[in-house]
């Protein structure tokens, strides 16, 4: 047998947990805006900085690839010997430029000379890559940068007239 009053207790019990469900979501109202806000600039802010990072080292991986491999081109297609290693730094120059850095080429022949017939030359290009929107003082202190190289070999034609 249920015990008297009960039911006016449940009720009693129900009315106060109704109301402070009500007060509960009341006091949380405009919240969401301020932890999506808060979440944005703790792991968004950070994320884009990492993607701008990447991109910028892998600009970096792809100038440096495209220079020592038409240096290289550069070089075993000079008609004349002496014109050959500055043909290959221009044309190291312009694939360093077209992704906006600056870098140094190295040349190597593996006899003498250069552009005889199945001669090969390798050619290095080395570029440091400075991580972006770091300022300039910091980057007196602490090295910010990531040097990025490729080397590539070039063949000389087997055909080509012994010089």
């Amino acid at each position: 047998m249920p015990a008297p009053g009960g039911g006016r207790r449940r009720r009693w019990f129900l009315s106060i947990t109704r109301r402070r469900v009500r007060r509960g979501q009341s006091e949380e109202r405009g919240s969401a805006v301020i932890e999506f806000v808060f979440l944005t600039i703790v792991v968004l802010i950070p994320l884009i900085y990492l993607v701008l990072t990447v991109g910028r080292i892998q600009a970096g991986t792809y100038a440096v690839t495209q220079a020592a491999r038409e240096a290289g081109r550069a070089f075993v297609t000079s008609q004349v010997a002496d014109l050959a290693p500055a043909r290959a730094q221009a044309a190291a120059d312009i694939a360093f430029a077209d992704f906006g850095f600056s870098g140094r080429l190295d040349l190597e022949c593996d006899g003498s000379p250069c552009l005889r017939p199945e001669g090969r030359i390798s050619s290095r290009a080395e570029i440091r890559v400075p991580l972006p929107l770091v300022p300039d003082f910091a980057r007196a202190v602490v090295p910010l940068e990531f040097p990025v190289s490729a080397t590539s070999v070039s063949t000389v034609d087997r055909f080509r007239a012994a010089p």
